[in-house]
């Protein structure tokens, strides 16, 4: 029995090659330090864990949630864009509650566009960015991210027929893979270029409580005009270590909201009320617990740099995100780099080509095992004498 042509053109799950190779080299029994991962490794916050427990206990939990989420939470989530980043959202017509926002990146594309239609992406860019065109069925071009320029797309290079066709555009900051932070100036430029093009704009906010050095990363929505074109993704996966929880939203233009909230009527019956109100427990009660975090992964980037530097290998250290962007050695392409400290060293890295051509020369590194670990696989490494 045959898929459909929709789901046979689907690309490789990059994510899931890579824990299949982890996972069969620690079914071999080898001490595999996974830098390659994109899971947080600590716990998810003890309050945020007792307000589950407590609401899964409550009868009236057990029935489905209004379709498109509880007030509780919607206000919550409200009630954090102001507190955060002085951002008002109508908690009624400006946001959506997303089943983690990878769900929302993949259903956008077939809200706004139309078969045939063009969207925008970043190379290298989160891979799964990938599925929803497909699904959609529609064109995509690519702006390159380069050191040269931060990281950070470059629209003069953009040709105009390429700006003419394009009606969506993903932008990712603190950025995945390569940990960089946008500008208040550029986030301007990406509202003047959208409205003159009348080009939608999705801004992939992840890792918007991980910033460095007391920079705190912007939201989009910040920036004047900003919600006249646009939506931001915010997920509860990586700021609260809730990622296996499943719970993100979108907020922004009421238009780009009241599609994804349509989709959703068709696909789901909202989230399990629990989870959400675990969700509106953990925007609205201390952030203590991100503050903490924080500094944990400040502290583990400190140890990658001097690890790195020890072994001879030369690295610029991430602004923002839980991720490095690391360069490969001469004469190595990503993926073989990857496999060989995979092979040689029991080192996991994601390969750098896997978020698109642009990846090529680097490999992403996570902030997601403790110093120690970081500095032995960063001896290990040194034994291969690479950097040499």
């Amino acid at each position: 029995m045959n898929l459909s042509k929709k789901m046979q053109q689907l690309p490789e799950q990059f994510f899931a090659k890579l824990s299949k190779n982890v996972a069969e080299a620690m079914a071999e029994g080898r001490d595999v330090i996974n830098l390659g991962q994109g899971n947080p490794d600590r716990p998810t916050p003890t309050h945020i864990i007792e307000a589950m427990q407590q609401a899964t206990a409550d009868p009236s939990m057990h029935k489905y949630s209004p379709f498109r989420g509880t007030v509780e939470f919607k206000e919550a989530i409200a009630t954090f864009y102001k507190r955060e980043y002085d951002v008002d959202i109508d908690p009624n017509t400006e946001v959506a509650i997303l089943f983690g926002a990878k769900a929302g990146l993949v259903e956008l594309p077939m809200v706004m566009l139309d078969e045939g239609d063009t969207m925008l992406l970043p190379d290298p860019g989160y891979p799964d960015y990938l599925s929803g065109v497909a699904l959609a069925n529609i064109q995509f071009e690519t702006m390159p991210l380069t050191a040269d320029n931060q990281f950070l797309p470059d629209y003069n290079a953009l040709t105009p027929a390429q700006k003419q066709a394009a009606k969506l555009l993903y932008i990712n900051y603190p950025n995945n893979p390569t940990g960089a932070v946008a500008t208040p100036e550029f986030f301007a430029e990406t509202v003047a270029l959208a409205k003159e093009h009348d080009i939608a704009v999705m801004h992939d906010f992840a890792y918007g409580s991980l910033g460095y050095d007391g920079i705190r990363p912007p939201s989009f929505l910040q920036t004047a005009g900003a919600k006249e074109i646009g939506v931001e993704f915010y997920t509860l996966s990586k700021t609260y270590n809730m990622a296996g929880w499943r719970v993100g939203f979108a907020v922004g233009n009421r238009d780009m909201i009241a599609g994804l909230n349509l989709i959703q009527d068709h696909l789901y019956c909202s989230l399990f009320p629990a989870i959400q109100h675990a969700g509106a427990v953990a925007l609205t009660s201390s952030q203590q617990c991100v503050t903490e975090q924080l500094a944990i992964y400040e502290s583990r980037r400190h140890a990658l740099k001097e690890a790195a530097a020890k072994i001879g290998w030369d690295i610029t250290i991430p602004a923002g995100s839980f991720f490095a962007w690391l360069p490969v050695p001469s004469g190595m392409t990503s993926e073989e780099f990857a496999d060989v400290l995979l092979a040689k060293a029991n080192v996991a890295v994601a390969a750098g080509n896997g978020f698109g051509e642009h990846g090529e020369g680097y490999v992403r590194v996570g902030l997601l095992v403790d110093e120690a670990r970081i500095h032995e696989a960063m001896e290990r490494i040194a034994t291969l004498n690479l950097f040499a």
